[in-house]
Formats: C-alpha cells, structure tokens, sequence
C-alpha cells in the first residue's frame, strides 16, 4: 500500500465528518459528525506513528486517548440528547427552544 492511503481515507473522513456537523440539523447525527471526525485523527495518529522511524511512539498513546475522549463524549452526549427529548420531543438543533418560559 502506498503510504499515502491512509492520509488521503484520513482526509476523507476529516471531510466528511465537517460536513456532517456544518449540515446536520439532528443533535445524533451531529453526534455521529463528530465521531467521525475524532476517527480521522486517530487514523493520522496511528499512521504518523507506524511511518516515522527513531521516535518513541507516541502516536497511538495520543489515539487510545482519543479514544477514551470519545466514549465519555458519547455517554454524556446521547445522556444530553434523551434528555432533551424528554423535555422538548425533538432533537433538531433548529427547533429546540432554549427559553424556559412555557413550563
């Protein structure tokens, strides 16, 4: 494989994941944006880390942080999200009311 690849997938998903939280308007969906865009640097991470040569490896100790970021990002965000729903019965980030004056 060209070494190469990985950056251009990386790049890719990068791409995809800022699309996904620039458009969306579902708070899951933009969830799912941001995943996809911590996916892309953990992949830069780990091919940065295997393509140097002489350096300690740091690379996939900054990935498994990441990681662990993420997971903990995911159990407060849909923590945060069902709980919104409960409240308003939508998760469209342009239809939640953030006043408190109607309850």
């Amino acid at each position: 494989m060209h070494p190469v690849v990985p950056y251009v997938l990386a790049a890719l998903l990068f791409g995809i994941g800022l699309y996904g939280v620039l458009v969306r308007r579902n708070l899951l969906l933009l969830l799912m944006a941001v995943e996809l865009l911590l996916n892309a640097v953990n992949l830069v991470f780990v091919t940065a880390d295997v393509s140097t040569v002489g350096l300690p490896r740091t690379g996939s100790v900054f990935a498994l942080f990441v990681i662990v970021l993420a997971a903990a990002e995911v159990g407060v965000g849909l923590a945060l999200i069902l709980q919104l729903y409960r409240l308003r019965q939508t998760v469209a980030v342009d239809r939640v009311d953030t006043e408190e004056g109607d309850e």
